[in-house]
Formats: structure tokens, C-alpha cells, sequence
């Protein structure tokens, strides 16, 4: 679960979108790359199970949420990025019996990626640290709308056609959709818990 050490809580949460701060943070609590900000893999599952029934897919998971359950579960051809070297090596060292799952140092921004490369990319609260400097959420900054754009066309780029971009987050659909509304996809949101509400956007490419 995710640490209560406010030591490591940034002075300022623009820091949430710089790798200088995920390097400091990982290298100090490096037991903390696989804490869940919201939603267990287990809580997950039943969506998971509809909408990526076929456990062979390529996958790229944007940041290292999720991964070690998935492959777990069966899903075993993960390809996980993250612009923390810290974080990249902590996992490819704590998941070395887990064969077969890939990790690369990578921007989310700009992937080094042939187009058209995988069947599903996953975004578990990956994107929400972009916006975290977002100011008013009904008008946001442009310079965050631009750096989520980056993300989200490259996610476009490198997904096959019939493939699934699914975004996992706390953020309401009045404020998240317009991030990923495209003529490539239709966006559907599914509403997880009670008094507190988590969404799975899952969006497939058309084109």
C-alpha cells in the first residue's frame, strides 16, 4: 500500500512530473514501487477478465503498476516503462524469475516504439501524475493538456488496430474524458466502488 512517510511527499506537486523526484523517492523507499495508489489488481480482476480475456496479448503498461499480478495471472508478455532508472532496475531485479516481461527506461511522451506495436496499453493513475500541476480542473492549464496529449497520441501510435488503451484513475469523466476523446476510438468508462468512486476507461482503436 502506498507509504504515509511524509518524507518523501514533494514540496511542491508540480515534483510529480519530474524523474528527479521519483529517483530520490525510489531510491529511499524502494519497497514502494509496487504499492497500489488505488485499486488492487485483485479489486481489478472482473474487469480485467471482460475486457482482456485472452491472456496472450502484448501489453504495455505505462509505469510498473499492475504488472507483477498480471503476470501472475497469466498475462506474461508485459512490456513495462518508466523514466526511473531506480525503478526500472528495482524491478527487472525483483522480477527476474518472472521470464519474459521487459523493462525499459522510457518517456510516456515519446516511445520508442514501431507503430502499431502492441494489443493493449494500461495507464493505472500513470497519466493523473502529469496532471498534477493541472490548476482549475474545469480549464486546465495548456501546458498540461499538451504534455497528457503527448501521451495519449503515442498511445494511438503504437497500438494495433482492435487493440485497448485501458486508464485506470480516480479522475471523473466530466474532467478525464476530454483528455481522451479521439476520432480513433469511442471512450467507455466503467465505475468501481461506493462512496468513493475509481473509473476504467478502456478505449478500442478503430483506425
Amino acid at each position: 500500500m502506498m507509504s504515509t512517510n511524509l518524507n518523501v511527499l514533494p514540496d511542491d506537486v508540480i515534483e510529480y512530473r519530474t524523474k528527479e523526484y521519483w529517483e530520490k523517492r525510489y531510491s529511499k523507499e524502494p519497497s514502494e514501487i509496487s504499492f497500489d495508489w488505488f485499486k488492487t489488481y485483485k479489486e481489478l480482476k472482473p474487469l480485467f477478465d471482460v475486457h482482456l480475456p485472452n491472456k496472450n496479448v502484448s501489453i504495455l503498461m505505462l509505469g510498473c503498476a499492475l504488472s507483477e499480478d498480471m503476470y501472475d495471472d497469466g498475462y506474461h508478455n508485459i512490456t513495462n516503462i518508466d523514466f526511473s532508472e531506480t525503478v526500472i532496475e528495482n524491478m527487472r531485479i525483483r522480477c527476474k524469475d518472472r521470464t519474459g516481461m521487459t523493462w525499459l527506461i522510457m518517456d510516456i511522451r515519446e516511445l520508442n516504439f514501431l507503430d502499431k506495436t502492441f494489443d493493449i496499453v494500461i495507464d493505472k493513475g500513470t497519466m493523473d501524475a502529469l496532471m498534477c500541476d493541472e490548476g482549475d480542473v474545469w480549464d486546465p492549464k495548456p501546458e498540461v493538456i499538451e504534455i497528457v496529449k503527448k501521451e495519449v497520441d503515442e498511445v494511438t501510435r503504437v497500438l494495433k488496430v482492435g487493440g485497448k488503451f485501458i486508464y485506470i484513475t480516480f479522475g471523473q469523466p466530466h474532467f478525464r474524458r476530454r483528455y481522451l476523446e479521439r476520432p480513433c476510438w469511442e471512450v467507455k468508462i466503467e465505475t468501481l466502488g461506493e462512496a468513493f468512486h475509481y473509473f476504467f476507461y478502456h478505449m478500442t482503436l478503430l483506425n
